[in-house]
This record gives C-alpha cells, sequence and structure tokens, in this order.
C-alpha cells in the first residue's frame, strides 16, 4: 500500500499497546512521507536515553513539535540544543525530570539542506494528523497527569488551531478524553531570541509558566 492511500498512522499501530511494542513499530510506519528523508522515527521516553519498559508512567507528558537534527541521528527526544535547555529549566522549576515523559506531535525529522547542515522545516497539517494516532497511543500507555505543550505546534495539534500561546500561554486548558493541558514556549523559542534582553524575557516567561505547572501537579 502506498503512502498516498493512507490518511494516518493507525496501521501501524500495534493493538496491544506497551513501550517496546510501539517504539519497536514506529520504526516501520509510513503513515506519511516524512519517514524517506528521517534517519528514524523518534518515540516519547521518560528520560533521555532511557531503555522502553512494559510500562512508563509519568505524572507530565511535554509534547515538542518534532525531533531535531540530533535526535533524528540519536534516536531519543529532547537531547539536542533545546533539550538541554529545557533539563535546565525543569532543574531550576524543581520540577522532577524523572517524572516526565517527554515527545513530539510528529515523530520524524521534517528538514531541508542548507550546504551540508540539515535545517528544520516546520511540520504540515497534513503530518500532524497523521502521526496523531501514535501520539494517542502513548496518551494511553503513559496516562499523565497533565499534558505541556510546547510551542505553537504541539498546542495546536492538542487545542485546535484558533489556541495562541501568545494570549493563553500557562493556564490550564481542558479538552475532553484528555487530562489537563498546559501550553507554553518551546525550549527552541528561546534559543532563537534575537537579543539578550528577549532571550532572559522568554526564559521568565517559560520558568514561570514550568512553576505553575508544579502548582497544578501539587492541587
Amino acid at each position: 500500500m502506498s503512502t498516498a492511500t493512507l490518511k494516518n498512522a493507525a496501521p501501524f499501530v500495534p493493538e496491544h499497546k506497551t513501550m517496546p511494542l510501539l517504539r519497536e513499530a514506529i520504526q516501520n510506519c509510513r503513515g506519511c512521507d516524512l519517514y524517506r528523508n528521517a534517519t528514524q522515527a523518534v518515540f516519547g521516553e521518560i528520560r533521555p536515553g532511557s531503555k522502553a519498559t512494559t510500562s512508563q508512567k509519568a505524572e507530565i507528558m511535554m509534547i515538542g513539535e518534532q525531533p531535531g537534527d540530533q535526535e533524528d541521528k540519536q534516536g531519543h527526544p529532547f537531547v539536542g540544543p533545546a533539550g538541554k535547555l529545557l533539563d535546565k529549566c525543569l532543574l531550576q522549576a524543581e520540577l522532577d525530570r524523572r517524572k516526565i515523559y517527554v515527545t513530539n506531535a510528529v515523530k520524524h525529522f521534517r528538514w531541508e539542506p542548507r550546504g551540508k547542515l540539515r535545517i528544520h522545516k516546520k511540520p504540515g497539517m497534513r503530518e500532524i494528523k497523521a502521526c496523531r494516532p501514535w501520539l494517542d497511543a502513548e496518551l494511553e500507555t503513559v496516562r499523565p497527569k497533565l499534558l505541556v505543550c510546547l510551542g505553537a505546534t504541539a498546542a495546536q495539534s492538542i487545542l485546535g488551531s484558533k489556541f495562541r500561546i501568545t494570549e493563553s500561554h500557562g493556564r490550564l486548558q481542558t479538552i475532553q478524553g484528555l487530562p489537563p493541558v498546559v501550553a507554553t514556549l518551546h525550549p527552541s523559542a528561546i534559543l532563537r531570541a534575537q537579543s539578550d534582553e528577549d532571550r532572559k524575557k522568554s526564559t521568565e516567561l517559560f520558568l514561570n509558566d514550568l512553576q505553575k505547572v508544579k502548582q497544578y501537579l501539587e492541587k
């Protein structure tokens, strides 16, 4: 069956959902065409480099946009510069990284060449919708108490295309069938800041939202 006839990844998601089965199955996903230029699919996990276990329960599931260059090469989410900044901010916010499952709305790296570099290219709604069955499988398996969407792509994939982080970041959102949701900046947005002042403001906003996440969990 060609990818042109497939609407999403659902045919590739195992009926019996455990982390080892899901992580193995996603490497054969052909639900969209992104697999063609990616090194591998990058599934979620609780900590960088962690081995799949039958169950990976977590209090928080953090959802980003897609794997980056380093994630694509290493096969783990949030191990590049944005991931290192995320770890640093979680430590400052006193959120236990060992209780946080990190993943992405899209599991393959979408990029375009620029010389010898592979430059991030934002995934389209086609890829986001096609990959949703994998995210749903993660939600079913991990069963987090709270979802944290990092960046506009992740937030809109969960909360709808009209959601705006600039207007509603840090606020607890509810959507039927899902745990409570909080949206905030993606760490990569902080790294892309044009000036030191902008970077400082974005970092403060991000840390403030993470503090709210901690407060929501403690209620």
